[in-house]
């Protein structure tokens, strides 16, 4: 199945299916959602614009993926002075059934889990954002960086050794 980016449909049916996925990924580079939103809808608008065929809508996907990904890096290169740690998932509302002590406890851990991503090295942070927060599989993961599967693995595993000295070994079940 041929997919160009001009045809109505075609355009339509990638947008539909990847358009989450790729503000998701957007998100846990950068920790903003209308930011996220925003550089998705761009490298849709570039995905439209090259009036490209694909001939797959997975390789339609893994391209509008790799776009995502380095407009975000992008951004936050360009905003990194601005940028100030957030403190907050901001997807998870307060629960009513837990109490304000576990739910403080809950958001500083992931505050800290946020940090210790955040200072890890490009190429670690950014497999071990793409293998946890979202859904795709290590070839995919693979695909988007442009790099092996196993290169994928070793990255993911060397990053979690990495997080778990950062925080200890009591939040290695956190991330």
């Amino acid at each position: 199945m041929d997919i160009r980016s001009t045809d109505k449909d075609d355009f339509r049916f990638v947008f539909d299916r990847d358009y989450p996925l790729l503000v998701d990924v957007a998100y846990h580079i950068v920790w903003d959602l209308d930011t996220a939103e925003d550089l998705a809808e761009e490298a849709f608008e570039r995905f439209f614009m090259r009036s490209m065929s694909f001939p797959s809508a997975d390789d339609a996907r893994y391209w509008l993926l790799r776009v995502v990904k380095n407009l975000a890096l992008n951004f936050l290169r360009r905003n990194k002075r601005e940028l100030e740690v957030v403190s907050s998932v901001g997807k998870e509302e307060l629960s009513y059934n837990e109490s304000g002590e576990s739910n403080l406890i809950r958001n500083e851990e992931r505050r800290l889990v946020r940090n210790a991503i955040e200072s890890l090295p490009e190429n670690l942070r950014l497999v071990i954002q793409l293998k946890e927060f979202t859904s795709l599989d290590y070839k995919a993961i693979g695909r988007v960086l442009g790099i092996s599967e196993t290169n994928v693995k070793v990255r993911v595993h060397r990053a979690r050794k990495k997080l778990e000295e950062i925080l200890g070994k009591e939040y290695r079940d956190v991330y």
